[in-house]
């Protein structure tokens, strides 16, 4: 679904600090950073990625991603342990801005309390857009100051 230009895909769970979670399986859950995240970063220069076999807690900083603009945080939407990560934003970290849902995914982690995780995730298309619409509205404030 597009709301207000930015790219927000059905069948993907969205956590309230930027991060997507695509549900693969009950063992296996894809993570990333939303198209409104990359956009308004700008280039992304740099990702500091968590490791594999990391245990990382739903709500909290994981990794980082650095652009022209800024240093953001990659803040887990799910609780679990990281499987794998996406070795190719080491040499490419543009990829998220390139391709936020797919070839600039973050990391796959084995979700230790998955239903709890949908329960909580944003999922819903007016959630989805209620959520993103404040949003837009503090990086306008931001922007004024």
């Amino acid at each position: 679904m597009q709301i207000e230009g930015y790219d927000f895909p059905d069948g993907i769970l969205y956590h309230g600090e930027h991060a997507w979670a695509r549900i693969e399986s009950p063992e296996r859950v894809i993570i990333g950073m939303n198209d409104f995240f990359q956009k308004s970063a700008g280039e992304i220069v740099y990702v500091d990625l968590p490791f594999e076999d990391d245990e990382v807690e739903k709500g909290e900083t994981c990794g980082k991603i650095q652009s022209g603009k800024w240093v953001g945080k990659l803040v887990a939407p799910l609780s679990g342990v990281v499987t794998e990560v996406n070795s190719a934003l080491e040499d490419d970290p543009s990829l998220i801005n390139k391709s936020p849902y797919g070839d600039g995914w973050i990391a796959v982690i084995k979700p230790s309390a998955l239903e709890e995780a949908k329960a909580e995730l944003l999922a819903t298309a007016a959630a989805i857009e209620s959520w993103l619409r404040t949003e837009i509205q503090k990086a306008e404030e931001l922007k004024k100051r």
